[in-house]
């Protein structure tokens, strides 16, 4: 009964991780299918995002530094949506006040739902990681990641090679994890995957209710290409490490302070 009672405590730290997320995804399914009255879908789906991110840090749910860090994932991805919805990877076909460059503003808080899943389970779940890589190793491979998403359209698509030197970088690497008192650990690159592998079946139900459109979902939906794991994987990649490094500064920033 003790591992059911651990997987299923383990379960809900996780949900409680994914309010955000669950928000932006019944904000899709709702605007989807009812006619929302004074503005277009893409606007008051910022709204949405924007007086729940209010709500998550006045309630406690997020912490002020979460949220910077969270802000920070939102322009990011901004950028990024910018850059792919410009070279035609996918589009945003519906009307919007708030768009800039046929990207609605929203879209960042896409991004920035992954570093709200982080922040809270790092939190919930007492993350500790394992024979980190040093900083001089971790940034420029993030750096690179990034940098591929963009330059993969001109010139060749290293992401492979990138994953590769994930693999090896990040070899000895383990996470830390605290379920009910108990910890566990698992390797670092097979968290990436598995986180992944969930934001692909999250990408799919997002498509679906009309978040955004690939080329090959103007006329009807289809599932995302499996391929695009790899896509998002990566993404993931960046993102822990962004929010591993910003953890790591501040834990020591603290240390010194105390000692001060």
């Amino acid at each position: 009964m003790r591992p059911l009672k651990q997987l299923f405590h383990f379960g809900w730290e996780l949900a409680l991780s994914c309010v955000f997320p669950v928000v932006i995804f019944a904000s899709l399914a709702i605007t989807q299918t009812i006619s929302m009255p004074l503005l277009p879908r893409y606007d008051w789906l910022l709204i949405i995002f924007l007086l729940m991110q209010v709500w998550m840090v006045r309630s406690g749910l997020e912490t002020k530094d979460e949220l910077k860090v969270i802000t920070l994932f939102h322009l990011i991805g901004l950028a990024l949506e910018i850059f792919k919805v410009h070279m035609g990877s996918w589009s945003y076909p519906e009307d919007g006040i708030a768009k800039v460059f046929g990207v609605p503003l929203y879209s960042g808080f896409m991004y920035a739902s992954v570093a709200s899943f982080l922040c809270q389970a790092w939190r919930r779940l007492q993350v500790e990681l394992i024979k980190w890589p040093p900083f001089w190793l971790v940034v420029p491979l993030a750096a690179a990641i990034y940098l591929n998403f963009f330059t993969h359209h001109y010139w060749i698509d290293i992401r492979y090679w990138l994953a590769g030197l994930v693999i090896i970088v990040f070899w000895k690497s383990w996470v830390s994890y605290d379920v009910n008192g108990t910890r566990y650990r698992m390797p670092l690159a097979l968290s990436f995957v598995l986180i992944g592998f969930f934001i692909w079946i999250a990408e799919n139900i997002a498509t679906f209710f009309g978040a955004w459109k690939y080329p090959n979902q103007t006329d009807a939906w289809s599932l995302v290409s499996l391929g695009k794991v790899s896509s998002w994987v990566l993404l993931v990649i960046v993102s822990f490490l962004i929010v591993a490094t910003l953890k790591r500064v501040k834990g020591r920033t603290s240390r010194i302070n105390k000692t001060r």
